[in-house]
């Protein structure tokens, strides 16, 4: 009854083949996100270090003028 709907072999390479082709899809994405996030999170402890040192250093008023040489 339902055997003369139901595609045989015919187009299993194909669904075969966009599965694959969406999953390759899929792990390509992700690597970039992976990537992206690893550069954010570097750039963040950047930022970090970053404000850590002008927390931890003396004011501007406190510091020696830069001398020019002579």
């Amino acid at each position: 009854m339902f055997a003369d709907t139901l595609p045989g072999d015919q187009g299993s390479a194909y669904v075969a083949a966009a599965y694959l082709f969406f999953l390759a899809l899929l792990l390509v994405y992700l690597a970039i996100m992976g990537v992206r996030v690893a550069r954010m999170r570097r750039e963040l402890s950047e930022l970090e270090q970053l404000t850590r040192e002008r927390r931890d250093a003396p004011p501007a008023s406190e510091q020696e003028p830069e001398r020019l040489p002579t």
